[in-house]
């Protein structure tokens, strides 16, 4: 990944987690990384403890950010989220695999943005 893309995820990711601070949720941890993988966002609300991918782009010439979650993606995400869960006490918490889409226009304004909650069963 070029250092333009990385940091236009980057900015993503901060939109998302600004986000969801605004939704009431406490941010755990971003950028979580193990062998198994890594989480862009792990959040809380209430008794849910939410892992959250944020996919990000510019225009949607090359697709919809969300079309790049797709089934691979969810596997190496749900061995991520384990990994986190043997490392971390959650027993009492629902979970949630959640996905954040941005667009951003040319002007760097976010010109979609789309959160899909428990895209996956955990």
């Amino acid at each position: 990944m070029n250092s333009h893309n990385r940091n236009i995820g980057k900015r993503g990711e901060n939109e998302a987690a600004i986000y969801l601070q605004k939704k009431g949720y406490e941010i755990l941890v971003q950028n979580y990384h193990s062998h198994w993988g890594e989480i862009d966002i792990i959040g809380k609300k209430n008794n849910t403890i939410s892992f959250v991918e944020v996919k990000t782009r510019m225009g949607e010439h090359k697709g919809k950010p969300y079309e790049a979650v797709g089934l691979r993606k969810i596997v190496n995400l749900k061995r991520a989220i384990k990994f986190y869960l043997l490392q971390n006490n959650f027993k009492s918490y629902k979970l949630s695999l959640d996905v954040i889409s941005i667009t951003f226009s040319d002007d760097f304004k976010i010109s979609k943005f789309y959160h899909f909650k428990q895209v996956d069963g955990l």
